[in-house]
């Protein structure tokens, strides 16, 4: 039996949100333009000459399910061509899986909103090769060129997902609004993500991405908790580059999980998210995984819980993923951050190597991950607490190279001057000034 929830009492707050989305004007910078120093540039798209042929999606109706004639467009606009949504809505009922396309310009003039059959979802939704995850919509290829210039939507009527699971973790088969995999040589630029299923989207397998003129917006319109709503997630990926985001989400802003390498952040807002997060990670026994030439700059974030934060899985395994695990190795390394200005946060910077399955604690000195060579060069604003750091670190392998400069928060109260370290060895550019605390 599916479930068929409506929709009515959450459209009036979705066009609110996107009439606030619209009222910044869309100015693009050319992907051409694109500065040199873009992990994966430059972006060498071939020309419009080169896609003779033009697929333009017809729509069925509210009725109908455009996903098959979605799918049937790829299939005949594979190689070579051209994709259009009309400035319509696009009503998605199904799953769809569109890989493998080469040299594809995709123009969203439109919206696309996806269904409320829960129980079609949770039936039908895809693996999309990490943990117990799966998504909506799995899609891929090599110099595809897909944008919406500031209007075009992706709508995953997420509300429904976030009244019933809002407060579960990691729901099984719950799925995410669109997977890039094997992405590679391509540009995603001037988006709108609202209300995504849980997470927002997430490349996988993929390498050389420019990501620009995003906006995500996963509020829950009743008020309740919507975790697992992240605004993008990075997974054996690499070069690739996040740009003028703003992102409103109930948890991380972005998070940079296994294997994600060579990888920039920049000119960015985040609203009410948990922070920067980098991992989890080191949740798979004895599986090598790593994190390394990251860097996070000039970056705004309003009501975030940290302004960036580190969190592994401790070295014993509990329960099995996604919601449990450990025993995992690897290592963080050369993650620079730079002008951060975060106004309402709990603390400004955060490392636990404490996360374990749910219900446990303890075994916090034991994770074998290794973090290190981290630097902090400008990062102020305003707490909600005098913690500017905490870091956690595992006493059997204790964090090294951990350097924050240009560091000033305020409180209510006056200064914000508290560092808590655990097993933190030669801190840079800060003193600490008590023990960091581990989950109770």
């Amino acid at each position: 039996m599916r479930l068929l929830l409506p929709v009515a009492p959450v459209l009036a707050f979705v066009q609110s949100v996107i009439a606030a989305s619209s009222n910044t004007p869309y100015k693009p910078v050319p992907y051409t333009q694109a500065p040199s120093y873009y992990p994966g540039a430059p972006w060498n798209l071939p020309g419009s000459e080169t896609r003779p042929t033009i697929c333009e999606v017809a729509a069925a109706g509210k009725d109908g399910d455009d996903a098959p004639t979605i799918i049937e467009a790829f299939q005949k606009c594979k190689r070579n061509a051209k994709v259009v949504f009309a400035d319509t809505t696009y009503h998605i009922k199904s799953v769809m899986e569109i890989t493998d396309l080469s040299n594809v310009e995709v123009e969203i003039k439109g919206t696309l909103l996806w269904s409320t059959d829960i129980s079609y979802w949770l039936e039908n939704s895809l693996p999309m090769g990490y943990q117990n995850h799966s998504t909506a919509f799995i899609f891929g290829g090599d110099q595809v060129h897909m944008y919406g210039n500031g209007v075009g939507t992706f709508n995953g009527n997420g509300q429904v997902w976030y009244d019933r699971y809002g407060d579960i973790s990691n729901y099984p088969r719950r799925p995410h609004q669109i997977t890039f995999n094997g992405l590679t040589n391509s540009v995603i630029e001037g988006i709108n993500f609202l209300q995504p299923q849980m997470w927002t989207m997430t490349l996988i397998y993929s390498k050389k991405v420019l990501l620009q003129d995003i906006y995500v917006n996963s509020t829950n319109a009743n008020g309740g908790p919507n975790l697992n709503t992240d605004g993008a997630d990075t997974i054996y990926a690499s070069d690739i580059t996040f740009t003028r985001w703003v992102v409103d989400a109930g948890d991380d802003n972005v998070a940079f999980k296994a294997n994600s390498t060579n990888i920039l952040v920049e000119d960015c807002t985040f609203y009410k998210t948990t922070g920067v997060a980098y991992g989890s990670i080191g949740q798979f026994d004895g599986k090598f995984e790593v994190l390394e030439d990251i860097t996070v700059r000039n970056i705004n974030a309003y009501n975030n819980k940290y302004g960036a934060y580190v969190k592994t899985w401790t070295g014993v395994p509990q329960g099995v993923p996604p919601n449990g695990g450990g025993g995992g190795l690897g290592y963080l390394r050369n993650v620079t951050m730079s002008n951060f200005k975060v106004e309402n946060a709990e603390q400004g910077f955060y490392i636990t190597q404490c996360n374990s399955y749910s219900g446990f604690t303890g075994e916090c000195d034991t994770s074998e991950f290794e973090i290190g060579d981290i630097s902090i060069q400008g990062m102020s604003g305003t707490l909600k607490t005098d913690v500017v750091a905490s870091m956690q670190c595992s006493g059997k392998n204790p964090c090294k190279e951990i350097s924050l400069r240009d560091v000033s928060f305020t409180t209510g109260r006056g200064r914000a001057s508290r560092y808590l370290c655990s097993n933190v060895e030669s801190p840079d550019g800060f003193g600490c000034t008590g023990e960091a605390p581990k989950p109770q």
